[in-house]
């Protein structure tokens, strides 16, 4: 034990110095947000449309597409995506063309070519997001998902079945975008934009099929419009004015429309759409933000899609004072005063479903300020908790994070993302790729999980507080029959168990509880023959945990501090993941760079840069701390 224990120590010191010394001079911690291609790839069509003339950055961009093709042509979203992704692929077969230094009678392209028409093509492609970018730009005719929703269903009260505040505020910023777009039939080209006639199949049938569900929305949404008061040309101008204002509305200091790459992205088409001038300052400025957004990812550079500087930052603190570094350390105080500053002081888009809240959330993204989030307003609370027991402005700072956090509690007892109780199951009828994801933001085990674990660990709050039953209640309901959970923002099985597992002991389920009990037997039930666990973002596609075959740090880490929270004793399955832990520290391959992050199911998934620190940091204190004295 002893012998174990001084590795433990070992690592943890290690790992320590590392951190710190990453540190910036404001306090924060810089980690890349690498999220695939697709951001890259709508840069380099962007730039091209805006004939902007940023070659070094277009040039690496290409480089890093053009690295990441597979020798069968495709590109994936992740190692064991098999089969490859076409809505990827024809991406980054339209960038590299599009930046001019990869050509049609390339290797590589060819090989994209034949991979692409050999899934069918153009009309075969399912992402939203491609299908709107390749219609904006004249390759494809607008899909019916998006253009038969009329712009005026931002003119929809509040107590109508279908308003635009019942979608999830992420929906909503990528949406608007693409509505004004639709509605103008907008697309725009150049004099060398590549020619994608040749990869629509026309053998194959492209049509789009409404579901019945669809339908049975568009029915609603004609019941709206015969219901607002004016003539239509009124009423369809003083939608699209709205529509304009909803995006002007929520740019942030940086340019960047709600802090979101893809979004902001959407916005510079659909002002052009609104015949803005390609130099107008609006634009200009939403170019300088998305530049910003540059990162380097194993010597190659790519865009974030938005920067996970508060997140890591109040990860890694939190982290840092879980492996005893004392809260008096510069590094700690940094930290915390610059968390401090980004704490949100203004009512937003979340104060329509939770209004008479005073905000006090955090968000993402250094640049955010209108768009808090649970999950980073619990990280960041838990960073200066112990500065909040000192310092009167961490108290007030505390005090309000705290209100909002248990503000933000869904009437059916989980917690959402950002918006609370908008989980209107008719939004989830859209014929779009993703939809039941994006299109609401329902109560969530991960999230629910992570936000009793801080309210039983760091609020000192149990189960005899009405709330926290109601929560408690909402988790052990929405437990899988195998024992584990679903996670919506890491992949999956193993994050959302991970999370449940370790807010339920928090808030004093008793470890004998068949619910905790179930949990740790399932996640037992999938440890790897190494002693670690993985887990493919297939999972998150397909609703059911999928192996990946091979061990990743973050996963071994959640898997394990969830049975260390749990279990009294060290046992030999704790010991043998133990020892995987601090192996996968030192490795640097491919396991190591898997996507654990998720954002849209079977469409976008993330490598968190940071993660490969923080959560082995974490549970080898954890371990530490709970039996280190034996």
């Amino acid at each position: 034990m002893t012998d174990k224990l001084s590795k433990v120590d070992e690592e943890i010191e290690r790992l320590t110095t590392f951190l710190l010394q990453q540190q910036k001079d404001d306090g924060s911690w810089h980690f890349c947000f690498e999220n695939g291609i697709v951001i890259d790839a709508y840069m380099i069509i962007l730039f091209r449309v805006l004939n902007l003339q940023n070659e070094t950055l277009i040039r690496q961009l290409h480089d890093r597409i053009l690295d990441a093709q597979q020798r069968e042509g495709c590109w994936q979203l992740y190692k064991d995506e098999e089969a490859g992704n076409l809505s990827t692929s024809v991406e980054a077969y339209y960038a590299l063309l599009y930046s001019g230094y990869s050509k049609i009678t390339d290797e590589p392209i060819l090989r994209a070519k034949r991979y692409i028409l050999s899934k069918g093509g153009l009309g075969k492609v399912t992402s939203i997001l491609t299908r709107v970018i390749l219609a904006a730009t004249g390759q494809s005719k607008w899909p019916l998902a998006i253009s038969s929703i009329p712009l005026e269903v931002l003119l929809f009260p509040s107590y109508f079945p279908i308003n635009y505040f019942e979608f999830s505020g992420y929906s909503r910023v990528h949406l608007t975008p693409m509505l004004i777009m639709a509605d103008r039939r907008f697309s725009i080209t150049t004099a060398h934009a590549p020619d994608l006639s040749d990869l629509i199949e026309t053998r194959l049938d492209t049509d789009e099929s409404p579901t019945r569900g669809y339908q049975e929305m568009q029915d609603v949404i004609q019941m709206g419009l015969s219901r607002l008061l004016g003539s239509p040309h009124y009423i369809h101008e003083a939608a699209k004015n709205k529509a304009e204002q909803y995006m002007l509305q929520r740019i942030e200091s940086d340019g960047t429309f709600y802090s979101y790459a893809s979004s902001t992205i959407l916005m510079v088409f659909a002002l052009l759409a609104l015949d803005y001038d390609r130099q107008h300052p609006i634009i200009t400025q939403a170019i300088q933000g998305l530049t910003a957004l540059q990162c380097q990812s194993n010597h190659n550079t790519t865009i974030q899609n938005s920067p996970s500087t508060i997140w890591d930052t109040a990860l890694i603190s939190y982290a840092l004072q879980e492996a005893q570094i004392p809260v008096d350390h510069k590094g700690i105080k940094h930290a915390a005063s610059y968390l401090l500053d980004k704490q949100h002081h203004k009512p937003a888009d979340w104060s329509i479903h939770n209004p008479d809240t005073v905000p006090g959330g955090w968000g993402f993204s250094e640049t955010n300020t209108i768009n808090p989030d649970v999950d980073d307003t619990t990280a960041a609370l838990r960073a200066i908790r112990r500065l909040s027991t000192i310092h009167p402005s961490y108290l007030e700072s505390w005090n309000r994070g705290l209100n909002w956090v248990l503000s933000m509690q869904n009437n059916d007892g989980g917690w959402p993302a950002f918006e609370k109780n908008t989980n209107k199951e008719m939004l989830t009828w859209l014929a779009i790729d993703g939809a039941k994801s994006a299109a609401i933001d329902p109560s969530e085990a991960d999230l629910t999980g992570r936000t009793l674990e801080f309210l039983g660990n760091f609020a000192g709050l149990n189960t005899q507080h009405e709330f926290i039953k109601r929560g408690t209640k909402w988790l052990i309901q929405h437990q899988e029959k195998d024992g584990s959970w679903y996670g919506r923002w890491g992949v999956c099985y193993i994050y959302g168990t991970w999370a449940s597992l370790t807010g339920l002991q928090a808030v004093g389920l008793p470890i004998n509880h068949d619910t905790l009990q179930k949990g740790v037997k399932w996640l037992l039930s999938i440890q790897n023959s190494d002693g670690g666990w993985g887990e493919s973002c297939h999972s998150d596609r397909l609703l059911q945990y999928v192996p990946l075959g091979e061990s990743t740090p973050s996963q071994t880490a959640w898997a394990l501090d969830a049975i260390i929270a749990v279990q009294p004793e060290p046992t030999a399955a704790v010991e043998k993941g133990l020892q995987r832990l601090i192996t996968s520290i030192h490795e640097e391959d491919w396991k190591t760079s898997y996507p654990t992050g998720a954002g849209l199911p079977g469409n976008f998934y993330s490598n968190y840069h940071s993660y490969q620190y923080i959560w082995p940091l974490l549970t080898l204190s954890h371990y530490r701390k709970k039996y280190g004295q034996g």
